[in-house]
């Protein structure tokens, strides 16, 4: 366990430097930064000038050597500064994640509720109606796009029928109401993915051996479904599970943009737009943490939910 243990450290460490050097140097490529502050050689802006606001920013040295000092500060929680308002990266950063956090957490937490108990369901009965209607549902739930999803939820539910708000987070920063409708339309595609995974691994154990024999010893039902199918059908849904939070942190930009919820994909998208490559970093920075954190806790999980894994 120890020896996993320091792999999956050293292994975090890498893809968190892989990442952000991939980001920092594509940033550069993009364009000059000082380009957002004047031209250079143009109407009020001296090449000493020039010179003075790329040792401020800290573009005056060489890429490789920029990123190796933007990695020793940020080991130290130092991101540097915004390049337009010159704000503190990590502070505008926190600022953001917080509204990101919680809509990636109720969407999960909706997704995981609804389409796993459903996926049991389905697998349970086989063949059946509530079978049908649920893989309909995992059908039609993995092939809408979520952007054409929040639209219309948006036309029938706020703009029909008038129950629900459009966009925005809201006065408060539990604001159920505003939440919704960005919950449902990030949960529907993980739903759907919960249901299909969950009802295939349970279909595969219920045809096993053991389970046979339980029932043939008179078992009940529920016992079999509940502690012995279930638990050893979670793997699969366990593993989706992390990468669905992951890519709800990672990946809220479409529903972000549709219901103008200020979170980090927002910011993100303007970062790239404006060329703002200290927040692009930081975002990044953040992004990668918490997805090998995701996938590690997942690896931890999986020997606690199946006594038969060990790591070597």
């Amino acid at each position: 366990m120890t020896r996993f243990l320091v792999r999956r450290f050293f292994f975090t460490i890498l893809t968190i430097i892989a990442a952000t050097a991939a980001v920092f140097f594509l940033s550069r490529a993009s364009g000059d930064p000082i380009l957002l502050y004047a031209k250079p050689g143009g109407y009020g802006f001296s090449p000493e000038q020039e010179a003075a606001l790329r040792k401020k920013i800290g573009i005056d040295k060489p890429v490789a050597v920029q990123y190796s000092l933007w990695l020793g500060r940020a080991v130290t929680g130092d991101l540097g500064n915004t390049i337009l308002d010159e704000k503190p990266v990590f502070r505008v950063i926190t600022q953001k994640t917080g509204a990101t956090v919680q809509l990636a957490a109720v969407s999960w937490l909706l997704a995981t509720v609804i389409g796993i108990p459903l996926g049991v369901l389905s697998a349970v009965k086989r063949g059946s109606m509530l079978d049908y209607i649920a893989r309909g549902f995992a059908l039609f739930g993995q092939a809408i796009p979520a952007f054409w999803l929040g639209i219309v939820l948006i036309l029938i539910f706020a703009v029909r029928l008038g129950w629900l708000p459009t966009s925005l987070r809201g006065d408060g920063s539990w604001d159920f109401q505003h939440m919704i409708l960005p919950a449902i339309t990030l949960g529907w595609g993980a739903m759907a993915g919960y249901l299909r995974l969950t009802r295939t691994a349970m279909l595969e154990v219920l045809d096993t051996e053991y389970v046979k024999l339980a029932r043939a010893k008179g078992v009940p039902s529920r016992t079999i479904i509940w502690k012995h199918a279930f638990r050893n059908a979670l793997i699969q849904p366990l593993t989706a599970s992390t990468l669905i939070l992951a890519g709800f942190l990672t990946g809220t930009i479409v529903v972000e943009s549709i219901f103008a919820w200020p979170g980090m994909g927002l910011m993100a998208i303007k970062a790239v737009t404006d060329n703002d490559f200290p927040i692009l970093q930081g975002v990044v920075l953040m992004f990668t943490i918490l997805y090998t954190s995701l996938i590690f806790l997942t690896d931890i999980a999986y020997a606690v939910i199946d006594p038969r894994i060990r790591f070597d």
